[in-house]
């Protein structure tokens, strides 16, 4: 009797497919990735598009036209007007994790090897792309918040002011003249515990930030067309906008009263436009009296994510066969993305799709 049997190899591709789509459905992350340009999160797989070799990626911008063009039999030649296009590069690297199981202990279990290893590597893995993901959005031009110099972040500020909020109001940013001329650290400090929580109002001046910065803040368009943004805030920052009176009325009035109510479930506010969701895992930090959380308020091509290699199982046996290890490894990187805008005074590095913003977050 002749029995045909599935290809091992073929078993292990399917596994790693399905561990990869898993585990990155279970990063939080998910719902804001997609491969155009209006997503919050532009995903790019090596293999497809263009995208053959090479450890980097390019995300193209090109910019809305500005010229009021030309109106009757006045001359459109010599009157054109040049795209406005720019490009930013990301780079992949390796990333990896492995288990070792010993031979008694897979007795021990009725289920496979592979099978047994699994959720302990998908819950690392999740949990990797998750913080580095975080980290990525709150980035000072590539360097993390909590690594970057006090030059740093004032070079980012210079360049960012009409994307940054401190507070409650604009005028909280510190503005100090000279080659630098905005001081990250000073307006910090603005911020205090009364007034510069975060309200429904610093969402929709957030909002009016994104829609006057230059260039915008695009937002990422629904095929109904409508228009909307996202804001992620941590949890002492999602407790203050839900205690606001004006957005407990909101959710009172406009949203269902009974126990699906966000109020009560936790899940995602609606402002402005705006879909305000919890992040547990955006730090905190202090301007050196209070802790201060930032948020972010997300458009279109906010981060980069690119995966020159997706998840794969590598098995190995060691000490005389006696245990197996089993290895999980891919090759991506994620970054903010960041485009130059040239100017006679200066070359600026602005934060593509996001506005920032800092709020106070007293402790419970």
């Amino acid at each position: 009797m002749a029995i045909t049997y599935t290809a091992s190899a073929a078993r292990v591709q399917a596994w790693d497919d399905d561990f990869w789509t898993e585990y990155v459905r279970e990063s939080r992350w998910k719902p804001y990735m997609g491969t155009s340009e209006n997503s919050i999160i532009q995903v790019k797989e090596r293999g497809s598009g263009t995208w053959r070799r090479g450890d980097r990626f390019t995300y193209n911008f090109v910019g809305q036209l500005t010229n009021s063009g030309v109106t009757g039999s006045n001359m459109m030649e010599g009157n054109e007007e040049a795209l406005d296009q720019k490009a930013f590069l990301l780079s992949v690297d390796k990333i990896r994790n492995a288990v070792i199981i010993p031979e008694v202990e897979e007795i021990k279990n009725a289920i496979d090897m592979r099978d047994a290893a699994r959720e302990t590597l998908k819950t690392w893995i999740s949990k990797d792309l998750r913080d580095k993901m975080t980290l990525a959005a709150g980035a000072i031009n590539g360097v993390t918040f909590a690594s970057a110099t006090e030059a740093q972040r004032d070079a980012w500020l210079d360049q960012n002011y009409d994307r940054a909020l401190f507070g409650a109001a604009l005028s909280n940013t510190d503005s100090t003249g000279g080659t630098v001329a905005y001081d990250f650290s000073d307006s910090l400090a603005t911020i205090d515990n009364t007034a510069d929580k975060l309200t429904p109002a610093a969402v929709s001046l957030m909002k009016r930030i994104a829609q006057s910065a230059s260039p915008i803040v695009a937002p990422v368009r629904t095929k109904g067309d409508e228009e909307w943004y996202v804001l992620l805030v941590n949890p002492r920052a999602m407790r203050d906008l839900k205690e606001n009176a004006t957005m407990a009325q909101a959710n009172r009035d406009a949203r269902d009263r009974g126990k699906d109510n966000p109020l009560f479930t936790g899940a995602d506010l609606l402002w402005d436009g705006v879909i305000i969701r919890e992040f547990p895992e955006i730090p905190y930090t202090t301007n050196g009296t209070i802790a201060v959380a930032p948020v972010y308020l997300m458009g279109a091509q906010a981060l980069a994510m690119a995966w020159a290699r997706r998840s794969r199982t590598v098995t190995k046996l060691f000490d005389y066969n006696d245990k197996w290890g089993v290895e999980m490894s891919e090759i991506r990187g994620m970054e903010k993305i960041r485009f130059n805008y040239n100017s006679s005074v200066d070359t600026e590095t602005k934060d593509a799709g996001m506005v920032t913003g800092w709020f106070a977050a007293v402790s419970d």
